[in-house]
């Protein structure tokens, strides 16, 4: 998909997350990354990473076949794919993208795959997050019982 686009000159994006609970934010920022180029692809951190990564105690609340399925539904998303990795770097590395796309939380010089992406020409845009917006909040809410 990803070769068949940037053969007919297109140009393909790639951005990566948890996704655990979807929210505003989140299709926010996916549509912006989809504005970015062509074709968006979306690496989804695998239920072991996620845990690797401790995002907390009980999360991921969403199986990663769910929380695949759920971002794929959405119309600015053309493609899901699940990395085991705890970086998204050997993905990143296989479908060569035009475009890597993440967070304005992240420092430029901390994005993973940015190497890969600027080596072939590319570039990395980091999407500003759309405040008041996280997963992390989403739960302490309900926790607190304010949902």
């Amino acid at each position: 998909m990803a070769a068949r686009t940037q053969a007919a000159g297109g140009c393909v994006v790639f951005t990566n997350g948890v996704f655990d609970l979807l929210h505003p934010g989140h299709v926010r920022y996916l549509t912006e990354a989809r504005a970015q180029g062509d074709l968006l692809i979306v690496g989804i951190n695998a239920d072991a990473s996620v845990r690797r990564l401790q995002k907390g105690p009980d999360r991921p609340i969403n199986q990663e076949g769910e929380r695949a399925e759920v971002v794929a539904a959405l119309a600015c998303v053309d493609a899901v794919v699940i990395f085991a990795e705890d970086t998204p770097h050997d993905i990143v590395s296989a479908i060569q993208p035009d475009v890597l796309v993440k967070g304005a939380d992240w420092a430029a010089d901390a994005i993973i795959g940015r190497d890969v992406v600027e080596a072939r020409g590319g570039r990395v845009e980091r999407i500003a997050l759309a405040p008041g917006y996280s997963t992390t909040t989403i739960l302490e809410r309900l926790r607190r019982g304010q949902a």
